[in-house]
């Protein structure tokens, strides 16, 4: 239950403002699109305004299909001539090209490099939805086009078939590919945990399940890679509440710094939650680290404790049944003990801040 309650909490934390020149309602649906897709996994959602190459879109073929599981970092065949073993996204080309999901040149090139246009990501699309070229007749291109607008992956998306595609173009694709049904009738989202809310949106909120991990604190970037069970330059990784490449400078800043990072991960997304350990956010979750030196009671309830009271001076208030019982006599924490909290802070007027525990790890 634990897990679950900072999971909801998490997918909360990761709430930001979209780009001015959008409609407030507009910012509002890219902004619930981008995290779906960040937590789906498929993709990163960091630099949004970046063009894709066709070896990046393979591999965000794959991490959307069932074979996301089992793919690695490095190939151990070599498909195509211009793409060696030891290629960045080899592994995920192969499985693309074997599925039908992309489709290489005449002459054995892939080139892994070139931008992808939208021709070539509507096929690759439409074959995990599981349509093949059976499924079209005389102009595959004009009837995969068709066969696109008629399943509304077309929502949002701009582009004519010919023109590249960045990140945020992506992102819509993806996730209107999560809403879209496939041949065979089902909801191509339910491989990915998704579920509709009433008004049609896919719901952040049923993707992360009690398979989240966490929490614990690392020290050293080697710790935290030992401790996830996937690579992390693999991982969708968010720093604080926001979305940061994994291959940032600022994870190794942070868990480097004296008392590290709290993490959280979810297996079948591969994504990470980290929060620096002593960093205080107006904004989403924060992590603490200290002494407990008082648990507070209510007055009228002397078995139940209303807030903890750490060595840095502030209150941690617990207003869950499940936070109430771990500082409670009955539970494991008691004055004098060292804990970890995950918390949020909220103000109201100009000096009166509440804080409440949302999880905890015992030192």
């Amino acid at each position: 239950m634990k897990e679950r309650n900072i999971a909801l909490s998490l997918v909360f934390a990761m709430a930001v403002t979209a780009a001015a020149p959008m409609t407030a309602e507009a910012a509002s649906n890219f902004d619930l699109r981008e995290r779906v897709i960040g937590i789906s996994g498929i993709m990163s959602i960091t630099n949004i305004d970046s063009t894709i190459t066709r070896g990046e879109f393979a591999s965000m073929l794959v991490n959307a299909s069932s074979y996301r599981s089992i793919v690695s970092n490095i190939s151990n065949t070599s498909v195509f001539a211009d793409v060696p073993r030891s290629h960045e996204y080899s592994a995920s080309i192969r499985i693309a090209a074997e599925q039908g999901y992309m489709s290489g040149y005449l002459g054995g090139n892939f080139k892994p490099d070139e931008y992808v246009t939208l021709q070539d990501a509507i096929k690759g699309v439409l074959a995990l939805l599981g349509y093949t070229n059976e499924d079209f007749t005389g102009d595959q291109t004009g009837s995969r086009m068709a066969k696109y607008s008629f399943l509304e992956l077309n929502e949002n998306m701009h582009k004519t078939s010919e023109e590249v595609l960045n990140r945020e173009d992506c992102i819509n694709l993806f996730y209107n590919l999560l809403k879209a049904d496939t041949k065979s009738g089902t909801m191509f989202g339910t491989s990915l945990d998704c579920e509709l809310t009433s008004d049609g949106e896919i719901n952040p909120l049923t993707m992360i399940d009690n398979s989240l991990k966490g929490p614990r604190i690392v020290k050293r970037k080697s710790s935290l890679s030992d401790y996830l069970p996937f690579a992390l330059s693999s991982a969708n990784v968010y720093l604080d509440g926001e979305p940061v490449s994994n291959s940032s400078d600022s994870i190794a800043v942070a868990i480097d710094s004296d008392d590290g990072v709290l993490v959280y991960y979810h297996p079948v997304s591969k994504t990470v939650w980290l929060y620096t350990v002593g960093t205080e956010n107006e904004q989403g979750r924060s992590a603490v680290s200290g002494e407990i030196t008082n648990i507070v009671y209510n007055s009228t309830n002397l078995m139940t404790p209303t807030a903890i009271i750490l060595d840095d001076g502030n209150t941690y208030e617990l207003d869950s049944t499940e936070m109430q019982f771990a500082f409670s006599t009955y539970g494991n924490m008691r004055v004098g003990d060292t804990v970890a909290l995950v918390y949020t802070l909220s103000t109201s007027g100009e000096d009166n801040e509440t804080r409440t525990v949302l999880d905890y790890i015992e030192d």
